[in-house]
């Protein structure tokens, strides 16, 4: 159970190093002997298992990237019989094939004890009533979720996402105290209760279990301040497992990672060599105990750090700092690099600008000619002065222009315009001229 695992929260370097390199040894010698993807990739690399012995050694491992497992699509990544695989999740494919991830029955347990462990580290019991509202299906939020908090003994009502009246009205029947959806989700649903004429405040939630998306400091308290809960931010990715690799306690500085099931590393994501404590740099991820689809070193593209320093909540696992951008999400214009999350950053400073904002890449024969920032304005904050918005455009451009180093346009639109989605907010969108 993973009430029962939650003293590995706080066993003490030695202890966690000899047994973070026994499950490194064993997952190695597991995804040789049984993934064909990783027993050809080890012959190709002359690698043998039985020469990662430590940390350092396991650093000669090539990495696993996003390519990789598309390429392996449906079921290249397998290490088991089809037969022994319970559940399949994938991601969206959005972007080309979607990435496959298959669970067997030890998979499945594993991963409810790790969602358990992250959901009670954020301050979820047995008393709670968790009402999840990702969506339930190839994703793999709203299942992990699901499951861990019943492993934990919290009460779960599996709505998903969408119908946001009747989850509000629910809500409030059964005096639901978690809410689990992505942060953009949780201020949609605010806004919506107080145009149905709810205060948010007056629901039982104390709690909120957010991811799926990056969430700013200022949209989480945004969210707090909006439903008077505490946001708690927790990571995952379909590629390594799905939620329940690191989350938030009560301290908020930064997410433990559950390094008795995950071995991180960061890089550099130019060289590929691997950063000390307290480097900035690319994530990488290697889950302890997959059956099923095994992964090592896995490229997340995620930009964070991790820190060694011990927690006021006295746990000694590390933590990951949160996610500063990605890898891949870097828009290069007029030779400029520019992270979305800038942009939310310098945004966040403004009070009269809600935090709901979307980037249109102006393109002309495919290449990115323009930056246009639309900022949704809060109700308090429009007016029908022209001057008064004209000057609010003029120091929002100018922000972005010191922190950019580019001058993106600026275009300033009605509170409520931008869409809501009941999931990932779409941030980024093109535009060909």
């Amino acid at each position: 159970m993973a009430i029962n695992e939650q003293h590995k929260d706080h066993l003490n370097y030695e202890e966690l190093a000899k047994l973070q390199e026994e499950k490194l040894q064993k997952a190695v010698r597991y995804a040789c002997t049984s993934s064909p993807f990783y027993k050809s990739l080890f012959e190709q690399d002359g690698i043998s298992p039985e020469n990662i012995k430590n940390r350092d050694d396991f650093a000669r491992i090539p990495f696993t990237t996003k390519n990789d497992l598309r390429e392996a699509y449906p079921y290249g990544m397998a290490a088991v019989p089809l037969e022994k695989i319970l559940r399949i999740h994938a991601s969206s494919g959005t972007t080309g094939k979607p990435i496959v991830a298959g669970y067997t029955r030890y998979d499945l347990d594993c991963w409810a004890n790790a969602v358990a462990r992250i959901c009670a580290m954020a301050g979820a019991t047995q008393k709670d009533i968790a009402q999840v509202s990702f969506g339930y299906g190839l994703f793999t939020g709203g299942f992990g979720l699901h499951y861990g908090l019943e492993r934990l003994g919290a009460t779960v009502v599996p709505f998903s996402s969408g119908n946001t009246d009747r989850q509000l009205s629910l809500m409030k029947d059964f005096q639901t105290t978690i809410l689990v959806s992505t942060p953009s989700f949780a201020l949609y649903m605010a806004e919506a209760a107080a145009d149905l004429g709810y205060d948010p405040k007056g629901f039982n939630l104390k709690l909120g279990l957010f991811g799926g998306e990056p969430c700013s400091k200022a949209m989480r308290e945004d969210i707090e301040e909006k439903w008077g809960l505490s946001a708690t931010i927790n990571y995952g990715l379909t590629e390594v497992i799905g939620p329940g690799i690191a989350g938030e306690c009560p301290a908020k500085a930064g997410m433990h990672i559950l390094e008795d099931a995950y071995h991180p590393e960061i890089i550099d994501p130019d060289t590929g060599r691997v950063l000390p404590d307290g480097s900035t740099g690319e994530l990488v991820l290697t889950p302890l105990f997959k059956e099923g689809f095994p992964v090592l070193r896995y490229r997340t593209c995620d930009i964070t750090r991790l820190v060694g320093e011990k927690c006021a909540c006295g746990r000694t696992i590390r933590r990951m700092d949160y996610i500063t951008g990605r890898s891949d999400d870097m828009i290069i214009i007029k030779g400029v690099n520019v992270f979305p999350s800038q942009v939310e950053e310098v945004l966040a400073g403004f009070r009269e600008v809600s935090p709901h904002y979307r980037l249109v890449l102006h393109k002309k024969k495919g290449s990115i000619k323009d930056l246009e920032v639309q900022v949704e304005l809060i109700p308090e904050g429009f007016t029908d002065r022209y001057r008064e918005l004209e000057a609010l455009e003029g120091r929002i451009r100018q922000s972005l222009r010191s922190i950019l180093s580019m001058g993106p346009r600026v275009t300033l639109m009605e509170p409520k315009s931008l869409e809501r989605t009941t999931g990932k907010a779409k941030r980024i969108v093109e535009k060909e001229e």
